[in-house]
């Protein structure tokens, strides 16, 4: 008897549900993150590091998959290249981490907001993909957002280009990197391993770091590990589940909730540019969507 052939390119229930899980548990990790405000955005990220690699191993072992890992440590080619996205990845969360301590969510809103549009400009720029004219128009007006927050403030965005910037890349080149997504961000985490161990030594040697000076902020670092690699590791399954243009549709959660929270729990304000600026973004990416919609619509 033959097994039944898997359907390719549909949503499956418990892909949606990985999906939406993932999302979910990234917009509601601000509030986590508000409250290690007092702890340097470095050490939040080295705790982050350290104490995703329990996590991550242990999900290998149970799926019995650590031989991918070993073989990707013993390839000089592919550990040069997962150097690179885990030095992109260790920026992305310190940005992250300092914007919401900072009072910056709504930054960091921003930067996950234009995120797909900056991935499709770089696309463009590096593959010379071919932009339609819905791209290109989406892509022009959320450049056009970003400009009027550079002529309100006088400066530019910094905590949501970084964002943007950093994320934008790490996926670029997390697909050339040939491995499985549960086992490329354990060998992320495990490349960053050594320096984030030598920074929260150093800590502690000066009597500076949190992690055992009190119950609170110990079992919040420790726990940096779980909300880092427990989203993650859905997001990954998940991922392989839905369609693309599912996943850039729910894409949007986090960044809503984000923003929400900026607004009604941390106080932020939005002046007179973001106030231009955000709806500009947000129509963008409405114009952005309207293909996926049309094209979730038409398929079964």
């Amino acid at each position: 008897m033959t097994e039944p052939v898997k359907p390719e390119n549909v949503d499956t229930p418990k892909g949606l549900a990985l999906a939406i899980t993932a999302y979910l548990l990234w917009g509601f990790l601000p509030l986590y993150m508000k409250a290690m405000a007092h702890i340097s955005p470095v050490e939040v990220v080295a705790h982050r590091i350290i104490w995703s690699i329990p996590i991550a191993g242990l999900l290998l072992i149970a799926l019995g998959r650590t031989r991918d890992l070993k073989a990707a440590l013993r390839n000089p080619k592919m550990l040069g290249m997962a150097c690179l996205t885990a030095a992109l990845i260790s920026v992305n969360w310190a940005i992250y981490v300092w914007a919401i301590a900072s009072g910056n969510a709504l930054d960091a809103a921003l930067g996950y907001y234009i995120n797909p549009l900056f991935s499709i400009a770089l696309g463009a720029i590096l593959l010379r993909e071919p932009l339609n004219r819905t791209q290109l128009a989406a892509v022009a007006l959320a450049a056009l957002g970003v400009l009027v927050l550079v002529l309100e403030a006088g400066k530019l965005p910094w905590a949501a280009l970084g964002l943007m910037v950093s994320w934008g890349f790490y996926a670029f080149f997390k697909r050339s990197l040939p491995i499985g997504p549960n086992q490329g961000f354990l060998l992320e985490v495990l490349i960053l391993l050594i320096p984030a161990l030598a920074y929260v030594t150093w800590l502690g040697a000066q009597g500076t770091g949190h992690f055992g000076a009190a119950t609170t902020d110990t079992l919040l670092l420790a726990g940096a590990g779980v909300v880092t690699a427990v989203p993650l590791l859905i997001y990954a399954n998940g991922a392989k589940l839905v369609r693309l243009s599912t996943m850039g549709i729910l894409q949007y959660i986090a960044p809503t909730m984000i923003f929400i929270t900026a607004i009604t729990l941390f106080g932020e304000h939005i002046d007179r540019g973001r106030m231009i600026a955000f709806p500009m973004i947000w129509a963008a990416l409405v114009i952005y969507s309207i293909p996926m919609v049309r094209q979730m619509r038409a398929q079964p």
